[in-house]
């Protein structure tokens, strides 16, 4: 038996309707709490292109391995005697390196599938 043909604890369709207008009230009110934020990013201007996003994340991570060069350079000649920072500064542009050659693994799959849909 279904629960809401069952008596006792099963809704009442008058229930559920009450049920479906509260979500529904709430929804409203929480788009209007996120709409002055939507409306501030339309405001901001139009998001930045696939084309910038690519090279500022590129530049972030050619930004990355120059520091870990420069900070295994500056440990070489006994400027910076911390391990750890130069460590660190390796670890974190290997890192950015990892996953800059996930994207580029995913983009070329990407790729090779919209390639393959037009055969």
């Amino acid at each position: 038996m279904s629960p809401i043909g069952s008596a006792g604890s099963a809704m009442s369709v008058q229930q559920i309707i009450d049920l479906r207008n509260q979500i529904i009230n709430r929804s409203d009110a929480l788009q209007d709490i996120h709409a002055p934020e939507a409306d501030a990013a339309r405001a901001a201007g139009p998001a930045p292109s696939f084309d910038a996003t690519l090279q500022s994340m590129l530049g972030s991570v050619n930004a990355a391995q120059t520091r870990a060069d420069d900070v295994g350079a500056a440990y070489q000649r006994g400027e910076v005697t911390d391990v750890a920072q130069v460590m660190l500064a390796r670890q974190e542009a290997g890192v950015a390196f990892e996953a800059t050659l996930q994207v580029r693994n995913k983009l070329l799959s990407a790729y090779q599938d919209i390639m393959r849909m037009g055969v």
